[in-house]
């Protein structure tokens, strides 16, 4: 189905005047069940549905692999606070950044960076080239090297993190969107952890925005999910869109039910995350037992100049500290948190910390000493106490 109208419900509320991301998230569009009027959505779990009498499907449903309506009402959320012509959902944010891929012409060439969330560079590297494509990893931070690694006529799609998990690096949106629309390839953003309340990267020139859901859009580590939102709907969304329907991509109805709940509070949480983790920042970075803390809003961080200029109303609530005494010292930390829990992921509620070269293994550009910090909703004065405690206890 390539019929995009909404099911019977009470119609939005008014984009006129334009209202806030806040509002826009909270009312989740403002969408009213009609036949209960119920403020919550329902979850819309039918796998097939009746045509009319004429063989049509008038109601806009065929079947439940490419379609669903609890699935369309979080994708328009997240068109809306994207700024996007549209917006798709999918089983795991790699899931939807393989997607992009995997609807390019074969033989494509890709641009990536070299610091990226690991399972997808892990991916570009090892499987997309058995699609075709063919992938070169640069330093997005720096637009010399972008430019360099351009292949006019070949280069079809461009894909930087940012900031850019684990070390938090900052590309600069609106720079790199300019050379790859020069070389005709079109510009993708993970935009994960600046979220759609920091940042705007279609405003700025990108032409697709990637988010992990499960992580921040989500905000309580219980769903697992991928978001794609577009600029325009042009012929390479709707190939994505065959890509998702032809491999079942397509994100459960009760999981966009949990996303959508999630995203009623993303203003709130991610501001909260956000002041906390630059707070923890400011004063990990003057702790005896830190060498480096890696943050973007702090002001002496390489990366902050860019991320002022393409970020609003935070820096995001992920930061990394490389310990004193080495890989040893910042293992020993992190087994002696209590408050922080040692756990992968990001963007919950509840805060957790992870030796990330353990994780990532051989070839990973992040250092041994490196811990990832994803700030909670608990008090910073808490979470610094905790990490002060295991941080001293692993150098004594």
């Amino acid at each position: 189905m390539t019929d995009k109208t909404e099911p019977s419900a009470s119609k939005p509320l008014s984009s006129k005047p334009a209202l806030q991301p806040r509002t826009l998230a909270a009312q989740a569009l403002g969408v009213i069940e009609p036949s209960t009027k119920a403020v919550v959505p329902p979850v819309h779990v039918a796998t097939t549905f009746i045509r009319d009498p004429d063989n049509q499907y008038r109601a806009g449903f065929v079947y439940g692999r490419p379609d669903n309506a609890t699935v369309r009402q979080a994708e328009a959320v997240i068109a809306a606070l994207e700024g996007a012509a549209d917006a798709m959902l999918l089983g795991s944010g790699i899931s939807a950044a393989t997607a992009l891929v995997q609807a390019l012409l074969p033989d494509a060439h890709i641009v990536a960076p070299t610091v990226m969330y690991w399972a997808l560079r892990h991916w570009l590297v090892n499987e997309a080239p058995r699609y075709g494509a063919r992938v070169t990893l640069v330093d997005t931070t720096d637009l010399a090297a972008v430019r360099a690694a351009m292949k006019a006529g070949e280069t079809k799609l461009v894909w930087i993190e940012t900031p850019a998990n684990p070390l938090w690096t900052i590309t600069d949106i609106a720079a790199v969107a300019a050379i790859a629309h020069g070389a005709g390839a079109v510009l993708a953003v993970d935009s994960t952890v600046a979220t759609p309340i920091f940042s705007q990267p279609l405003a700025l020139g990108a032409d697709i925005v990637m988010h992990s859901a499960t992580k921040y859009l989500n905000g309580h580590s219980d769903v697992v999910a991928g978001a794609l939102a577009t600029a325009r709907d042009d012929a390479l969304w709707a190939r994505i869109r065959t890509v998702r329907s032809g491999q079942g991509a397509i994100l459960g109805p009760f999981e966009a039910w949990l996303l959508l709940r999630g995203m009623r509070t993303l203003d709130a949480r991610v501001r909260t995350q956000a002041a906390s983790a630059l707070a923890l920042a400011e004063r990990l970075a003057a702790h005896a037992n830190v060498d480096a803390v890696l943050y973007p809003g702090l002001a002496r961080d390489a990366g902050h100049a860019a991320a002022a200029k393409q970020m609003t109303g935070g820096f995001g609530g992920m930061l990394s500290i490389r310990v004193k005494g080495g890989e040893k010292a910042a293992i020993g930390a992190a087994a002696r948190v209590e408050l922080w829990k040692r756990a992968t992921s990001l963007g919950g509620v509840r805060r957790l910390i992870e030796h990330r070269a353990s994780i990532e293994g051989p070839g990973t550009p992040c250092p041994p000493d490196l811990l990832r910090l994803s700030v909670g909703l608990e008090d910073p004065a808490d979470l610094y106490a905790d990490l002060d405690r295991a941080l001293r206890a692993a150098n004594e």
